[in-house]
């Protein structure tokens, strides 16, 4: 097990806790976050990039000049590659970028990045995090008590959160997301990882 000192919302130390060693002591695999990473990088890509072709480019209804004769290379039509105004050769069309990552290939991944952000001293666990109404005021008041302001902070809330999420979504470098969006890139994608010690039983119940 790895323990964890858990802290209030006013960045005291509360007690301490032990996270399985499954999910958040492995020894992290960096080849294996790279590949998720860059795998959900490529599949966020809308892939809507066009150019036009020789065969989609207006003019070129008529062979420029004669075959032979006038000392020139032969030419077909001006909308060739070749020619100002003429299409694109082998440009970009729509497609997609999406790669490929197995289930087990995800879980190893945030395992690992939930590992290093413990091993690194990155991994801030709050016993509790609630808001009777949003607040942006009180939400930076406990960014600054936990020692984060200014830094690039990801939270990780529970799913029906709404309260605090609106509390924390319009302050500047800090990324809010639901526990059931969390993905290898938003755990590594910070210089603080936040979250409360629920949320972080139930990646340890998801990933084990």
């Amino acid at each position: 097990m790895s323990n964890i000192e858990i802290k209030n919302v006013e960045g005291q130390a509360v007690s301490e806790a032990e996270l399985s060693s499954d999910v958040f002591g492995i020894e992290p695999n960096i080849p294996v976050m790279h590949q998720v990473v860059v795998a959900y990088e490529a599949t966020m890509r809308q892939g809507t990039h066009k150019v036009k072709n020789r065969h989609e480019v207006s003019g070129g209804g008529r062979k420029p000049y004669r075959q032979k004769g006038t000392g020139r290379a032969r030419q077909g039509s001006t909308r060739a590659g070749q020619w100002t105004g003429g299409g694109v050769i082998f440009g970009p069309v729509p497609r997609s970028h999406a790669k490929k990552a197995n289930n087990k290939v995800k879980k190893l991944a945030m395992r690992s990045a939930l590992s290093g952000k413990l091993a690194d001293g990155e991994l801030v666990i709050l016993d509790q995090l609630s808001f009777e109404e949003p607040s942006t005021k009180k939400a930076a008041a406990i960014l600054k008590a936990l020692d984060l302001q200014g830094k690039r902070v990801t939270l990780v809330l529970d799913d029906d959160a709404i309260t605090e999420w609106c509390s924390f979504r319009n302050i500047p470098k800090v990324t809010v997301i639901a526990a059931s969006d969390a993905n290898t890139r938003y755990l590594l994608d910070n210089a603080a990882l936040v979250m409360t010690i629920d949320v972080a039983k139930n990646f340890e119940e998801a990933l084990a």
